[in-house]
């Protein structure tokens, strides 16, 4: 039992310096969307600059009114790894994360909310997959089997037909197609061309990605959502236009033969 104790033991620690080893040399872009997240960004942005990565953080605010855009200047001051985009006025989460996806510069691109939903602490579990030459795309599941605040049973059937529409589209298998915690290499996340400026875009993207026929992994992870009264922002007209995105990008263009679009090597700033 000792000895099997110690090889245990011998295994674990050698997995994890190998995870270590792996992210030797290898920046990690996160690109984090933000709009009227006063209460929250100071401490979301310390733990992401916790985690142990070569970090660029993207934050691309939305044209912000409740204080948060001077809240972000004094975020950036002194501190290179903080980027500050600021958009001219409110276009979407889909508008910000192009610009991020665009400005981005790391081996790895991680998409993170402002708010407090998502763990940071879960990022090497997520670029795992990528940096072992695994994987091209990974996405973050709710619904894989780890922990999550209990929350609105409706939220959770409408994500479910959601993703069972979008992997029907798309014949991928995913559970979780809304979810925020999507990595790409930077390489293929910069090649689509992408159109939806709000929430949208969560289909849009794996559509496309489906499509260029790149490696998707999935990985569990915890979820500590929030209510409304707390500051969640997604609602009805978002699920319709979620319908009409996977219609789009995942049934009618692909039917007439307008597969995702790819940017050529010197259109990484177009949108």
């Amino acid at each position: 039992m000792g000895g099997a104790s110690k090889a245990g033991a011998s295994k674990a620690g050698s997995t994890q310096q190998e995870a270590k080893s792996a992210t030797v040399g290898r920046k990690l872009s996160v690109v984090m969307p933000c709009y009227n997240e006063r209460d929250t960004i100071r401490a979301i942005v310390d733990q992401v600059l916790a985690q142990p990565f070569d970090i660029e953080l993207l934050i691309v605010d939305d044209a912000s009114r409740d204080g948060t855009r001077d809240i972000l200047a004094e975020i950036a001051a002194g501190r290179p790894q903080v980027r500050v985009l600021l958009q001219p006025h409110n276009q979407g989460k889909g508008a910000a994360l192009r610009r991020g996806f665009r400005e981005a510069q790391g081996d790895v691109v991680l998409v993170q909310d402002a708010d407090l939903e998502y763990d940071p602490n879960e990022y090497r579990r997520l670029v795992e997959p990528i940096f072992a030459g695994k994987a091209d795309v990974v996405y973050g599941s709710r619904f894989a089997g780890d922990s999550h605040r209990v929350l609105y049973y409706w939220h959770a059937v409408g994500n479910w037909v959601l993703t069972t529409l979008s992997n029907i589209a798309t014949d991928l298998n995913l559970t979780d197609m809304e979810t925020c915690y999507k990595v790409f290499r930077r390489e293929v996340i910069q090649a689509i061309v992408l159109e939806e400026d709000r929430f949208g875009i969560e289909p849009e993207v794996t559509a496309k990605v489906a499509q260029l026929g790149v490696r998707v992994w999935e990985v569990p992870i915890s979820y500590n959502g929030r209510t409304y009264a707390e500051g969640k922002k997604i609602g009805l007209k978002d699920a319709f236009r979620a319908f009409y995105a996977i219609g789009k990008y995942g049934v009618v263009r692909p039917a007439l033969g307008m597969k995702a679009t790819l940017r050529g090597p010197g259109d990484r700033n177009a949108d």
